[in-house]
């Protein structure tokens, strides 16, 4: 029997809400977690799974649930890789609805400390004919079984659900190229920049040796303190690495005392001279999103300030206009023409503007040979509740 309208309208609602949720976060990990969440929620069942199986289809090698304590998932062990039920959905892909799963031909019982199930409702997830995962609900609260209306309504989710996961699988793909093109670039970096470094304080010292054979003793001592001073510069790129390499995470929460520990950090790795100012009153009117993304912005372009710029002094300030939310980096290095701008720096520029865009911002970067360098980002300031 079908849903009532005024009913049906409002599952259509809250599946609207729902579908909005699954596609709202791109970590492929919390989309599947949001997805069986979700499906749980709509048709109120106490359980809920999503499977995903291995690329050749034949065994489930993800198993992300709902309803479930952390300590009864300890309790029940291994996870379930696609027999009895479970392998009806992955093999046939087709919907499965039972009033008992236990009494259905197929059912191989629940291993020890499993919590008794009996209403089951079973959807694939596909996406262009490929089958990403499989929905699994089970023990209805409000009904003795799932009805044909809310297999409908988790139908319409599974379609909504495989693009989320196609897009979150694809985003990883695109994060796994960074990372590649990042270290390749860093091994560049490494082998022309520090490398070579230290290779040159090597001929030096190796030079002071015969000097010191031959009683120059005064050269000899010049070249030492030279080689020490090669030392402590490859020693601050280095750190500059480090510095760039090193994850750091940032809930979106309080965008200054971020900055305040990433400047602190940055500080103590390149031993540069760093002013922060900030009006607290400009956190405020940023969103989460906005707030990382001004977060991130500030860490590409120290990175590209440690490594490239030569500079002594880095000023950073976050500031509110009538019209928007600015933070603006800027230091006392070398600078660079735009135009002829290196390819790795510009890999760093990219990134920010790409992250800026996404806010509906604008970020613009002011430079000149020998009169340092400036960045600006901006994000409009719309009318709106704070986060």
């Amino acid at each position: 029997m079908r849903d009532e309208p005024d009913k049906l309208s409002r599952r259509l609602l809250a599946l609207d809400a729902a579908v909005l949720a699954i596609s709202s976060d791109l970590s492929l990990s919390e989309t599947l977690q949001r997805i069986v969440t979700a499906a749980a929620e709509l048709v109120d069942a106490r359980y809920g799974a999503l499977g995903v199986p291995n690329t050749s289809g034949e065994m489930l090698v993800e198993f992300v649930t709902t309803g479930l304590t952390p300590e009864e998932e300890a309790r029940i062990g291994a996870r379930p890789r696609g027999h009895g039920i479970l392998g009806v959905i992955l093999h046939e892909g087709r919907s499965l609805r039972l009033a008992d799963l236990r009494r259905h031909p197929r059912s191989v019982g629940f291993p020890p400390h499993h919590p008794p199930m009996k209403s089951f409702l079973g959807v694939p997830i596909r996406y262009k004919g490929k089958l990403l995962g499989n929905l699994y609900l089970t023990d209805k609260r409000s009904a003795p079984e799932f009805t044909e209306d809310d297999q409908y309504i988790i139908e319409l989710l599974a379609a909504h659900a495989g693009i989320a996961i196609e897009n979150a699988r694809l985003y990883e793909k695109v994060q796994q190229l960074r990372v590649l093109e990042e270290r390749q670039r860093i091994g560049m970096d490494l082998h022309d920049g520090v490398i070579q470094s230290i290779y040159a304080v090597g001929l030096n010292l190796e030079l002071v040796n015969s000097l010191l054979n031959d009683g120059e003793i005064q050269e000899a001592r010049d070249r030492v303190h030279r080689a020490i001073d090669a030392l402590n510069a490859t020693i601050r790129d280095i750190r500059a690495y480090i510095l760039d390499l090193r994850p750091r995470l940032f809930d979106g929460n309080n965008l200054v005392s971020g900055l305040e520990r990433l400047l602190t950090e940055f500080k103590a790795n390149t031993l540069m001279n760093v002013e922060f100012s900030a009006e607290p009153s400009a956190d405020k009117a940023l969103s989460i999103e906005e707030r990382r993304v001004l977060f991130h912005i500030a860490q590409e372009a120290l990175s590209n300030t440690a490594r490239h710029s030569r500079a002594s002094q880095v000023e950073v300030k976050l500031l509110e206009h009538p019209d928007s939310i600015e933070l603006s980096l800027r230091d006392n290095g070398r600078g660079f023409q735009l135009d002829a701008i290196e390819q790795r720096v510009g890999h760093g520029l990219r990134n920010m503007h790409e992250r800026i865009l996404a806010v509906g911002g604008k970020c613009s970067v002011y430079s000149e040979a020998g009169q340092g360098t400036e960045v600006v980002a901006r994000v409009p300031r719309l009318a709106r509740t704070n986060t």
